[in-house]
């Protein structure tokens, strides 16, 4: 995983983690223990890719700490690994959101299996995987991408300048969300929606549309369609990508 490391936390350098340290070494896998105190976590924050909480029995995150990790994550994109009880797992990962947890592991740690999975998360990392994916729709090429430049570090971007482009792409592509411009010529962004509603392929797709127009009519004729929401083409960089984080996180 490179100069990345793991950050485990535990509420005690036990032998079981003493064990896990060593595996991880002799896997070529940097990681380093810290006990759940929020100092001890920002010291190693910037150098981590991965979280790993490993729980002893009825151990739980206090609420300050497990605040801390779910700002740092949504805020860093990074992923926690929760190892423990089925009881205990379950419960610490109630209070955090399902799109930051990589994986849920139980006790007795298989160490073989814990090390596939970090290895999964490398490369997921490094191929982009783990990034929510977008689809932008819009006749304007210079507005798309400008779209393109603001999103493109934070998720996977593919780009239509037609309607019926993003039909066919999406024939044989997945996406997560749809940022669908809600004037085309030809096909206009409702016309597109309605087509897409009613494949069984893209029913479920979510949609949000992109417009000029932010008169109390024809916001009104936008959500009459039921997007997932809407966003006037004069919004930010920063407006637009904590938009998306809010909706992506509140979603899971």
């Amino acid at each position: 995983m490179g100069q990345n490391k793991i950050l485990i936390i535990g509420e005690k350098e036990s032998f079981i983690i003493r064990v896990l340290l060593k595996k991880l070494a002799d896997a070529d896998i940097d990681a380093v223990f810290v006990t759940p105190s929020l100092n001890k976590i920002n010291e190693q924050w910037d150098d981590i890719s991965l979280i790993t909480f490993y729980m002893e029995k009825d151990e739980r995150l206090e609420d300050e700490i497990r605040t801390f990790l779910v700002d740092k994550m949504e805020d860093d994109d990074k992923r926690v690994i929760l190892i423990g009880e089925p009881t205990d797992t379950e419960i610490v990962a109630h209070g955090i959101p399902s799109i930051l947890i990589y994986s849920i592991l139980p006790r007795p740690l298989d160490y073989d299996n814990f090390i596939e999975v970090v290895n999964s998360y490398g490369t997921k990392v490094s191929t982009g995987e783990l990034k929510k994916s977008i689809l932008v729709v819009d006749d304007d090429p210079n507005y798309m991408n400008l779209v393109r430049e603001w999103l493109k570090d934070t998720y996977k971007v593919s780009m239509a300048t037609s309607g019926l482009r993003a039909i066919k792409w999406l024939g044989a592509n997945k996406v997560d969300l749809i940022l669908l411009d809600y004037e085309m010529p030809i096909t206009d962004g409702p016309q597109v929606l309605e087509m897409l509603r009613a494949d069984p392929d893209t029913r479920d797709i979510p949609v949000m549309f992109l417009t000029g127009r932010d008169d109390k009519e024809s916001v009104m004729s936008v959500m009459a369609l039921k997007p997932e929401g809407y966003f006037l083409k004069t919004i930010g960089k920063e407006e637009l990508l904590n938009k998306l984080k809010v909706y992506f996180v509140t979603k899971e």
